[in-house]
């Protein structure tokens, strides 16, 4: 297993980089378990030059400060696997959250340069005004402010200048990374690392691409364009492309300062209450939702209504989706913990063989703790790590979609805390589980999902005898092949390697055995021909056992 040759050699500045952050980090052990050190020998003196913490930190610590140090690609990876309590241990979930983005602003000529060329004219022909100084700058964009030339005010989201190409480079480093993490340390296979590298690759892309946000805008604003508590920055298509996003500028107050919020004569309860609504309401009606609501992504208008930010990071809840976590509930205030585990399995995808009758008994007990709990005591972060955590031990890995809503709730939840210590999400939550649960079991939707199986079932029936058919006559010609999967065939293959590799030492020994016996019984005068034949033998010899040792296949 080696990193691809052609791919190594044109990113090898940035290898030699990661490789020294991990080392001067303290991962020295995983470098030499994924062979790393073989591919950049010729920088040996300058990579082994072990920095090391001056004061001891933990293996949680030292994975964000060596994320920190790789710069934005990692640390959005970090950011986004810290959506994923069911493949992330607990200790590292808690750094990966104070990751911190220490990127400074691009110029404002470069700012300028890029503009002009996304939307094909002068900023000064554009825009009334164009602020040089940025509102704000991340590792992938940044903001400055402009005036439309219609009196409106704006928010101008730029991306970096090469930011695509230097995280698509990454990527394709990550996805090396793991694919020998998988094969040089299978037990970290239960953290699924391609999986992890694939979800933040989709997820970094729809980040990059800034003409998906202003369509996710856009439909967000068509959503909510009857609710007067949510405002949703409108887009302004003429100014935007993939590079650049001209949006409403919203002049809020941070949600995470009550006290201020209060002076203004705004309810921080009813403000919570009112977040906790619009969330809802995306992700069980509408299935879709703000992926990210951390304070610095809401703002609270002087009216009291809200504004959500950056929508960069969307969820999506198709309906099976919702319908399986609508069962899931109904089977837990039912105490069902067979249908419970069916409806597991059904969201879940299991990566080890699930052991049910263990399986039942957990989620039997977890019902058990949370059943008859008034809702004012439900604590949802508690509930929901308590869930997880049983999906972690069994080995059931959740989609991403579901593991950001979870992430999403429990954010929620410390918001409206914040704003109000006696906020209860649950009691926000009942009125729309409820309607789920009308809507999921009503007669009309019952019929459907009949109707649907029937015409499932009929479409199958017709395939049949054409399927049938082929098979017959593929027989018939003498053309029907099996495929057959081999499983664990590399064990065997190993083992014949080994086999193989000590029969060629045995024979070598005794051959050297009986040339030094023959050399010592021949005659002086053929010693010249005889020791350099031996000397010959013996250095291949060598030369093979070295090459056997060095295999790891002894």
């Amino acid at each position: 297993m080696e990193l691809r040759p052609l791919r190594f050699i044109r990113n090898l500045g940035r290898m030699r980089q990661i490789v020294s952050v991990l080392l001067n980090h303290g991962f020295g052990d995983l470098v030499e378990r994924l062979h790393l050190g073989s591919y950049l020998r010729w920088s040996r003196r300058v990579l082994f030059k072990r920095r090391g913490p001056q004061t001891p930190l933990s293996r949680a610590q030292r994975i964000r400060l060596a994320l920190e140090e790789l710069g934005p690609t990692f640390i959005k990876f970090g950011q986004v696997i810290s959506t994923r309590p069911d493949l992330v241990p607990d200790d590292v979930l808690t750094e990966l959250k104070q990751l911190r983005e220490n990127v400074p602003p691009f110029s404002s000529e470069v700012a300028i340069s890029r503009v002009e060329s996304a939307i094909g004219l002068p900023v000064a022909n554009a825009f009334a005004s164009f602020t040089t100084e940025p509102l704000a700058a991340g590792s992938l964009a940044q903001v400055h402010r402009a005036t439309h030339l219609n009196g409106q005010e704006l928010a101008i989201k730029i991306l970096r200048p090469g930011i695509t190409a230097e995280i698509e480079r990454d990527i394709s480093l990550m996805h090396e990374f793991a694919v020998l993490i998988e094969h040089y340390i299978p037990e970290a296979q239960v953290f699924d690392p391609i999986g992890l590298v694939g979800h933040f690759a989709r997820t970094i892309r729809r980040e990059l691409n800034l003409s998906r946000e202003a369509r996710t805008l856009e439909e967000f604003h068509r959503l909510f364009r009857h609710d007067a508590t949510l405002k949703v920055p409108a887009v302004f298509r003429e100014l935007s492309s993939d590079t650049v996003l001209a949006m409403d500028l919203i002049d809020g107050h941070q949600i995470d300062d009550p006290e201020k919020l209060e002076r203004l004569g705004i309810d921080c309860s009813a403000l919570a209450a009112n977040g906790a609504r619009i969330f809802l309401k995306q992700a069980f009606e509408l299935g879709i939702f703000h992926g990210d609501p951390h304070p610095g992504n809401i703002r609270v208008l002087d009216n009291g209504a809200l504004c959500l930010l950056d929508y960069g990071m969307v969820g999506h809840l198709d309906e099976k989706t919702r319908d399986s976590l609508i069962d899931l509930m109904v089977a837990i205030v039912r105490r069902d913990a067979e249908a419970a585990v069916c409806v597991v399995e059904e969201i879940g995808q299991p990566f080890t063989e699930i052991d049910r009758p263990l399986l039942r008994a957990e989620i039997r007990d977890f019902i058990d703790t949370y059943y008859g709990v008034e809702l004012s005591r439900l604590d949802i972060g508690h509930l929901l790590g308590d869930f997880v955590t049983i999906l972690v031990s069994h080995g059931i890995r959740c989609p991403s979609d579901l593991m950001l809503l979870i992430r999403a709730l429990v954010t929620l939840e410390g918001v409206g805390h914040t704003l109000d210590p006696q906020f209860n999400l649950p009691e926000v939550l009942q009125p729309f589980v409820k309607s789920a649960v009308r809507q999921r079991y009503s007669p009309s939707r019952i019929a459907g999902d009949i109707i649907d199986d029937v015409k499932a079932l009929a479409s199958a029936a017709h395939r049949v005898p054409v399927s049938l058919s082929r098979t017959l006559e593929k027989l018939a010609n003498d053309d029907l092949r099996v495929q057959v999967e081999h499983r664990h065939i590399e064990k065997l293959i190993t083992e014949v390697d080994r086999s193989s590799n000590r029969v060629v030492i045995g024979l070598i020994l005794a051959a050297l055995i009986v040339a030094s016996a023959l050399v010592l019984r021949t005659e002086l005068h053929s010693w010249w021909l005889s020791v350099p034949m031996y000397l010959l033998s013996s250095l291949l010899g060598a030369w093979l056992v070295y090459g056997i040792f060095r295999s790891g296949r002894l």
